[in-house]
């Protein structure tokens, strides 16, 4: 047999083969021609095959030459890890085989790399596949800690067989069953009068009415009506209904009933109500506010300022904004409601900053005090309020001027005080809610020593 021939045959029953002599050199590189992933290995004749080798498998392959060179007949496989130019690393597994009369070996060589990429690639699928069972292992958990302490009545029925698929504590106490007899059974053996097919068809039509989407059943052991309020989802490929259920008596009948008091209040009170948002602008007003400000429709007040029917306006606004906002809610405001035709009425504010929903909401309650201030002014004049009598016990231990000095100073140091503190210190608003001009305010601070208190804060 020619060389040429032998050479043929034996890269084609490996992928690569390699005649190395009793130094360990290289002579001869051979590789099959039906796989090109090797590459060009020439440069390999005539080197020292430990060259080619990474760190871990130079050991593996002296032992292994060194016990051909002593005659003995390597019959076990051995797998060699080569790398080239440090950066091209491969597995080979190699058996030994005789060459020759001298020292040389064939090694007939087997790649491994396609072996490893499969091993690889099961690895990464058995990794996520593990993933995915600690995934739905963590939703399971999560639904069951969610299902057994939620206070509502929860049941899972499947649509095909109409049977309970699961439950939690709350809904087994209002069916008067217990979780073990329902889990498993038909959803209908609860209920009195249905049959099970219906039972499933009404819950479905249910789901999807235009109405609020319930069904009202009577229980076959305590004769209670509920209301179930049905969801239909799929899972896994099933169809599955959530059914939320609640006593017939006791749904939403406090809620509905605040709700539709409180719209009365609004609809019918005497005092008015006001919606604006965060900027003070009107989203709604009862007919109370339109008959203050003498408007003929809400579209004469929506989408307005509040400021604008104030008589101070912005300030006037501002200060109701900003210290419900701050604090929550602002109790009482004293100013005047002005109309578009200029008309003043003297009004107390409450003021109320709602951040519940999406956006902010103000809510004002205004009431009209002209008659009360009217009222007042008459029991001044005779005399039989509770700070006239106070003023006129003080008669006899002052004179008249020191007396009215006296009042008149505490009177304006608590109202500069006040409005201060109402425009967190803004000197420009204080002045204009007084009446005064900011020189005015000033001296007035510092006669009342309250210029450098303002100052500290």
């Amino acid at each position: 047999m020619t060389t040429e021939y032998f050479e043929g045959i034996v890269a084609a029953a490996s992928d690569i083969a390699l005649i190395v002599d009793g130094d360990g050199v290289i002579t001869s590189v051979l590789l099959n021609d039906a796989s090109d992933s090797f590459g060009t290995l020439d440069h390999w004749a005539n080197r020292p095959l430990i060259d080619f080798l990474t760190e871990e498998s130079i050991p593996k392959f002296a032992d292994a030459h060194n016990a051909y060179l002593a005659g003995v007949d390597l019959r076990k496989q051995i797998e060699l890890n080569h790398q080239d130019n440090a950066s091209w690393e491969f597995p080979v597994r190699y058996t030994f085989h005789r060459y020759g009369d001298g020292d040389s070996v064939l090694m007939l060589g087997r790649d491994l790399r396609p072996i490893a990429e499969t091993q690889q690639q099961l690895v990464q699928a058995q990794i996520a596949l593990e993933k995915g069972y600690e995934a739905r292992r963590e939703f399971d958990a999560r639904y069951r800690v969610l299902l057994n302490n939620t206070r509502d009545a929860i049941v899972f029925v499947a649509v095909r067989d109409a049977r309970v698929k699961d439950m939690n504590d709350p809904a087994a106490a209002m069916l008067g069953l217990g979780r073990e007899a329902l889990a498993g059974s038909p959803f209908v053996q609860a209920f009195k009068d249905r049959a099970s097919g219906e039972l499933v068809e009404a819950l479905l039509n249910a789901s999807i009415s235009d109405g609020d989407g319930s069904l009202v059943l009577e229980t076959r052991t305590g004769r209670n009506r509920l209301r179930l309020l049905p969801t239909v989802f799929r899972a896994a490929g099933e169809r599955i209904i959530m059914c939320r259920i609640e006593p017939e008596d006791e749904v939403g009948t406090a809620e509905d009933q605040t709700t539709m008091s409180m719209a009365a209040l609004f609809r019918d009170g005497s005092d008015a109500f006001v919606f604006s948002d965060a900027k003070g602008v009107i989203t709604s007003a009862n007919d109370s506010f339109l008959e203050l400000v003498d408007a003929a429709h809400l579209a004469d007040v929506k989408g307005r300022s509040l400021g604008d029917f104030l008589h101070r306006g912005q300030i006037d606004l501002s200060m109701l904004i900003e210290n419900s906002k701050r604090s929550g809610q602002m109790r009482v405001y004293s100013t005047k409601l002005v109309n578009d035709y200029g008309s003043k009425l003297s009004s107390e504010i409450s003021a109320t900053y709602i951040s519940t929903g999406s956006q902010p909401v103000v809510a004002f309650v205004i009431r009209d005090i002209s008659r009360v201030e009217a009222v007042r002014q008459s029991g001044a004049s005779t005399g039989v309020d509770d700070s006239s009598r106070n003023v006129m016990e003080l008669v006899g231990s002052a004179t008249l001027k020191e007396i009215v000095t006296e009042t008149t100073d505490v009177v304006e140091k608590m109202c500069i005080e006040t409005a201060v503190s109402l425009t967190r210190n803004n000197r420009v608003a204080a002045a204009e809610m007084l009446g005064l001009s900011r020189q005015s305010l000033y001296v007035k601070l510092r006669k009342y020593g309250l210029l450098n208190k303002e100052k500290d804060r």
